[in-house]
């Protein structure tokens, strides 16, 4: 599989936020979107998640389902953790597994990898900054989809959190997935290549 873009130009209200974008991704491989804030890291993955339209350019995901857009292949994981807080952990996460699609209906698994087996029954309202964060990495496991788009995953995860996320990203990529994260620091993966976006003040 590959993941390609054209030329992409994002305008936000009468700014342009970046231009020219251009690059190629294959399975396996992850991709950091690096640059100062403002600079169009967010946008950019939100363009690729269908939330935002591009200004010009062109997106191609080859090798994936010819009968889904690039948004129904793909993982946004952004900087706010959309959880109910009147539901518990595994009612979250069961939630997010039957509305994406072909999740199973068992939490367990996901619940357990991202270290919040312990408290399925939770109100999710009740969880720090850092739980909260896994429960929505745990959404990541539920549903399997090859491209994950993550905007700075790390934060408020603890040491160990983090080391759980980069197995997980090692595991996606070991599968045949693709990763796009934009950030400010170093991933903990080997071999990823970099694109900088200067921003157009």
């Amino acid at each position: 599989m590959r993941l390609s873009a054209s030329n992409l130009a994002c305008v936000r209200g009468s700014r342009e936020i970046f231009r020219n974008v251009n690059f190629n991704l294959s399975s396996g491989h992850t991709l950091a979107v690096v640059g100062p804030n403002g600079a169009g890291k967010s946008s950019l993955l939100r363009m690729i998640a269908g939330l935002l339209r591009a200004e010009s350019g062109r997106l191609a995901f080859d090798g994936g389902d010819p009968e889904l857009t690039i948004p129904e292949q793909a993982h946004y994981l952004g900087h706010q953790d959309a959880l109910k807080p009147s539901l518990s952990v595994a009612e979250n996460l069961t939630f997010w597994a039957r509305y994406l699609g072909n999740g199973s209906t068992s939490a367990t698994g996901p619940l357990d990898a991202v270290g919040l087996a312990a408290i399925p029954d939770l109100p999710a309202g009740y969880l720090s900054a850092g739980q909260r964060r896994r429960l929505s990495i745990a959404r990541l496991l539920a549903v399997r989809r090859p491209i994950w788009l993550l905007d700075e995953a790390a934060a408020a995860l603890d040491q160990a959190a983090q080391a759980r996320l980069i197995d997980l990203m090692r595991t996606h990529l070991a599968g045949g997935g693709l990763i796009l994260a934009a950030t400010h620091a170093p991933l903990g993966l080997d071999g990823v290549q970099e694109l900088r976006l200067g921003g157009i003040f």
